[in-house]
């Protein structure tokens, strides 16, 4: 291929990235029209080893999040953080519920979930769910999250998306809560979300 083939390329592909940013910050691309499809229905098993499936959402805030009970840091740092998260939101906690999915369904089971949930620093309203392999696969794939096995034997990890997603009242999709986010900000974004009603599109105030 010719140089001056490369440098055309070169400069396209340039053109192409500050297109696509001007895009994504015009909401052309992403925002609403690519996160309008996170979230989905699911059938799982909760802590009590119930049957769940979306419905689950319907009448609260949902800050759904993606882990498992083996997890050294991500998971009990996010629901270490939605714990206080819960108490900041005051009066308007009643309306507020944390619900962690595993993605290691060979070995959280509803027992070893709610186990795992009845720390007292965790949100007092998690629902936790699990389900077969099929099943996480399934739920995984309708809120774009990642994981993978890695290592062997029992003592193996899983690798995986570490985001929140708060969910409406509705069961619809508001925004993403970068993982680390401090309780003070994350009250803050479900709060604006609040104030929007349950049709809220986004964590602005």
């Amino acid at each position: 291929m010719s140089r001056t083939v490369w440098i055309i390329l070169a400069i396209l592909a340039v053109a192409f990235a500050a297109v696509t940013g001007l895009a994504v910050k015009r909401g052309i691309l992403g925002g609403q029209g690519q996160t309008a499809a996170i979230g989905g229905p699911f059938h799982l098993v909760d802590q009590k080893g119930a049957p769940a499936d979306a419905s689950v959402l319907k009448g609260k805030w949902n800050a759904v999040f993606f882990g498992f009970t083996y997890c050294p840091e991500a998971c009990p740092t996010t629901l270490l953080a939605l714990g206080q998260t819960e108490k900041l939101l005051g009066p308007k906690a009643g309306d507020f519920q944390a619900v962690f999915i595993s993605v290691d369904p060979d070995r959280d089971t509803p027992k070893v979930i709610a186990n795992y949930l009845s720390n007292s620093a965790f949100p007092r309203r998690t629902v936790g769910l699990t389900g077969t392999p099929a099943q996480v696969a399934e739920v995984a794939h309708a809120y774009k999250v990642f994981y993978q096995k890695a290592g062997e034997g029992p003592g193996y990890q899983i690798n995986h998306s570490t985001i929140t997603y708060l969910m409406s009242p509705t069961g619809d999709f508001v925004c993403v809560i970068p993982y680390g986010e401090a309780p003070q900000q994350m009250a803050g974004q479900i709060q604006a979300a609040m104030k929007q009603g349950p049709h809220a599109t986004s964590c602005s105030a």
